[in-house]
């Protein structure tokens, strides 16, 4: 602990009070009895070492500017240190550096849209698709499904234009017709 005896009353550089003399030397009385203790007691709350000299020292900081402590027999000052060492640590586990959001390695998976509505009509659409004879089926997937014009359609099929717009007409009507058999009624 650094003596202050040099300093003249109230002229510390670190903007607190002096108390030269008598004061430093409790200080020092304090630090050589409870310092170790706490620190321990410090410790075996946290685990964090290096912490535990920071509540220290703050600790004897806050018995320095306590009169009442400092004119104490610094033998009969432990509890006091241990009450102020505990609330220092509970006041850190309280504070907002604390509860902030702590970096990760990775980033958590995204939330995903609930898509089970989306695999129902799925299965449902399938379902109608296979009720259909080869010919519709094969219409309706090539003009809904890979997105073809009635012109490609034709030629990708190797039919008529005029067969593939009949074969979709009656192969959406009987579509509609499975799906409204399955409960669908849109």
């Amino acid at each position: 602990m650094p003596q202050h005896d040099a300093e003249p009353e109230g002229a510390r550089s670190d903007g607190l009070p002096s108390r030269a003399g008598q004061g430093d030397e409790r200080l020092a009385a304090l630090y050589e009895a409870h310092s170790r203790p706490v620190w321990r007691y410090v410790v075996s709350l946290t685990g964090d070492r290096a912490g535990a000299d920071d509540v220290v020292q703050e600790t004897l900081l806050r018995a320095w500017r306590t009169p009442r402590i400092m004119a104490q027999d610094p033998s009969t000052t432990r509890a006091w240190m241990i009450t102020v060492a505990r609330h220092l640590v509970i006041d850190e586990a309280r504070s907002a550096r604390r509860r902030h959001e702590q970096p990760v390695a990775e980033p958590p998976e995204r939330a995903a849209a609930d898509e089970t509505d989306r695999l129902f009509e799925a299965i449902l659409i399938e379902e109608a698709l296979r009720t259909l004879s080869a010919e519709h089926r094969a219409v309706i997937l090539t003009a809904y499904y890979r997105g073809r014009s009635v012109a490609q359609t034709a030629a990708e099929l190797d039919i008529p234009e005029g067969t593939v717009k009949s074969r979709l007409h009656y192969g959406l009507r009987a579509m509609r017709l499975a799906l409204q058999e399955r409960g669908v009624t849109r």
